[in-house]
């Protein structure tokens, strides 16, 4: 087993205990908790599936807005909210297509990361610009059969109102790319207890799928 030992990465209250942590600086450093296997169950369930659906919507951009350039921010919110939408049903393909539970949800990391970087907006990036090609090759079955492609991110999972958002192409001549972590292109790697470890795909036995963001919710409604 490849172990590395990760520096400690500060986490800030808005995303303490969501899908989406500060623990994820690099899509290739997943943090796989019991909330991610929760919500992959969840997300295939009649009514808790959608609202499961929405909160991780919700969670994503607001989480990938707080590493965007604040007087940026707002502008990016359609956009990004259509963008979470088109990846959550990628996530889903993925698993049906036989990906682990970290591969399929680096999928869509790298989906939004193709995004990022189309519009220039580098400060909100996972991974350095050079490894585009390298995230994008390594799922390029999945990709190719999908229509994804860099320019195109979502591909088949476009939703045709995909609200555009002002490009800032200039940042790509000179990027600035704070939440970028390099060399961890070539596998899936997890992060378990301080460690990054190659994914195993050890699901657990039981899975509480009330821990998925957003069935509180659903229960809520359905009383």
């Amino acid at each position: 087993m490849l172990v590395r030992t990760v520096p400690r990465v500060d986490v800030d209250a808005r995303s303490v205990g969501l899908f989406v942590t500060a623990h994820e600086a690099c899509p290739m450093k997943l943090h796989q908790t019991a909330r991610h296997w929760a919500a992959k169950q969840a997300l295939t369930m009649p009514v808790v599936g959608g609202m499961v659906h929405e909160k991780l919507v919700d969670l994503h951009t607001g989480v990938f807005l707080g590493r965007a350039d604040p007087d940026r921010a707002e502008e990016r919110r359609e956009h990004l909210d259509a963008l979470f939408d088109g990846t959550t049903d990628a996530y889903l393909a993925a698993l049906e297509a036989g990906y682990t539970e970290a591969a399929a949800r680096e999928v869509t990391h790298v989906q939004a990361n193709f995004d990022f970087f189309t519009h220039g907006w580098t400060e909100m990036m996972e991974f350095p610009m050079a490894e585009v090609q390298a995230h994008y090759d390594r799922y390029a079955d999945f990709f190719e059969e999908h229509g994804v492609t860099v320019e195109d991110p979502l591909g088949d999972f476009r939703d045709e109102s995909l609200p555009e958002a002002p490009a800032t192409p200039e940042r790509l001549d000179d990027p600035d790319q704070p939440n970028a972590v390099g060399g961890y292109a070539d596998d899936v790697y997890l992060e378990r207890d301080g460690e990054v470890v190659v994914d195993d795909d050890a699901e657990p036995d039981e899975v509480d799928v009330s821990a998925a963001p957003g069935v509180d919710e659903a229960v809520d409604e359905t009383r």
